[in-house]
């Protein structure tokens, strides 16, 4: 192995790949939220189209793994990062296009859009794999906390920022204005993205010796079998599943709980939202400033605040709906919102953390692999996840009758995923030594972290 030391990402560093899901985050939330309400309210369709159109590009994103295996063998991530948001963008505009085809030719529309979605999979697939392969690579063992809380709270700046100032632009709407948003959208994602990577990978890298040797996919296959037969990863992708299947659950179904069972109406329930996503804000933060502080001392660290994020979740959600069960609208609400946001904040920086630390810690040479996978499973569980929450809302609802006791049974079988998440957590084995050592980079790159080295 030759090649020149390359430094461990310091704060700016770390800020610069933020600024990738930034742009990632303006982009997915112009696909997923404006043009689901401009579907459902300006072109009067089922939401169940933009529905299918969000949950197709869930599916797409299966191929992570292949995503990350590309990246694995070629040696360098930048070029997959930078090539995925191109394919993020090209996909927005052809989903906006395809948007303002449906007033007069709806079929083509619909057929361009699931072209566009699958598109804006791979494009978020590609370029979200290969970001959070890269900070586990080259992020510090005891930041690597702090980095899932940077890059997570920046993702959703982007979402914030094109809700606000895109959405200002739309009014009044038009066709034309939406068109003209969404490039102006992807156009400043993509500028913003390559002078985020400039410079932030060698320019050079050679192969992995190990996955050089075969382009047909046997290269790959093999690689994949060889993550999934690894227990550790094997366990994880499991957690991956079960816990994001309880986070995304409570998605689609606090805001008609609020409304249905509190009196809320749709401004205050929409209120309500807001503060849950500030607690998860403030969960995020308290648990990256406590890892950072604490984190590279204690071995373990990141696990134990992963399965107790996942308790304090299930102990938010069992009390949302026994709570209101029990006391019905005496019940705090908001506090409660507000402790279920922190918990879910804690647990989602945790468990990413702890992604990034087993992605390093496992086989070199297979980091983009273990993320692609962990990936995979995170989306399956997103697809599914608010899907669930709603259905099951609706078919207790039809056993029951009344809201109340229906809410409080599907918050309590969400409480109850998430303590089998805690338990799925418990099997995954300590990484002490990822807290002695920065695994090396794919080919001939390697780290030499030392104290006071990292810029």
């Amino acid at each position: 192995m030759s090649g020149s030391p390359v430094p461990a990402f310091g704060w700016m560093g770390i800020i610069r790949l933020g600024l990738i899901q930034t742009s990632l985050g303006a982009i997915v939330i112009l696909m997923t939220s404006t043009l689901n309400r401009v579907m459902v309210v300006e072109l009067g369709l089922a939401a169940a189209i933009p529905g299918l159109l969000v949950g197709w590009h869930y599916a797409v994103q299966m191929s992570r793994p292949r995503w990350g295996y590309g990246a694995d063998a070629g040696g360098r991530r930048a070029p997959w990062i930078l090539g995925g948001i191109v394919v993020l963008a090209i996909g927005g505009l052809l989903a906006a296009f395809a948007v303002s085809l449906m007033p007069n030719a709806f079929w083509a529309g619909l057929v361009l859009s699931v072209i566009a979605y699958a598109l804006i999979g791979a494009g978020v697939g590609a370029a979200g794999t290969n970001l959070l392969a890269l900070l586990a690579i080259r992020t510090p063992p005891a930041r690597k906390a702090a980095a899932a809380a940077i890059v997570w709270i920046m993702m959703i700046m982007g979402f914030v920022l094109t809700a606000a100032i895109g959405g200002s632009f739309l009014s009044p709407f038009s066709f034309e204005r939406l068109m003209t948003v969404t490039a102006v959208v992807a156009a400043i994602a993509i500028m913003v993205s390559a002078l985020a990577l400039w410079g932030i990978e060698p320019k050079t890298a050679a192969a992995s010796e190990t996955t050089k040797s075969s382009d047909d996919g046997t290269a790959f296959r093999e690689a994949l079998r060889e993550t999934w037969g690894d227990p550790q990863a094997r366990r994880f992708t499991i957690f991956v599943f079960v816990s994001m299947l309880a986070y995304s659950a409570q998605d689609l179904i606090l805001e008609p709980f609020a409304g249905l069972v509190h009196g809320y109406d749709a401004g205050a329930s929409t209120q309500l939202a807001g503060v849950q996503n500030m607690g998860t804000l403030i969960g995020m933060i308290l648990t990256a400033v406590i890892a950072t502080a604490v984190g590279q001392s204690r071995a373990g660290f990141m696990r134990l605040w992963t399965v107790g994020g996942c308790i304090a979740s299930a102990v938010a959600l069992l009390s949302l709906g026994l709570g209101t069960h029990a006391l019905g609208t005496n019940w705090p609400l908001v506090p409660n919102v507000v402790a279920l946001g922190i918990a879910n904040g804690a647990f989602a920086v945790a468990a990413i953390g702890s992604m990034m630390t087993l992605a390093s810690a496992g086989p070199k040479n297979r980091e983009g692999t273990r993320m692609g996978l962990w990936g995979a499973s995170q989306a399956i569980a997103f697809g599914l996840g608010g899907f669930l929450g709603a259905a099951l809302v609706d078919i207790a609802r039809l056993l029951i009758g009344e809201p109340a006791p229906a809410f409080a049974l599907v918050f309590a079988l969400e409480g109850l995923t998430f303590l089998a998440a805690a338990a799925l957590a418990l099997r995954v084995g300590r990484t002490e030594a990822d807290s002695l050592r920065l695994p090396v980079l794919p080919s001939s790159e390697f780290l030499a972290v030392r104290n006071g080295e990292a810029t």
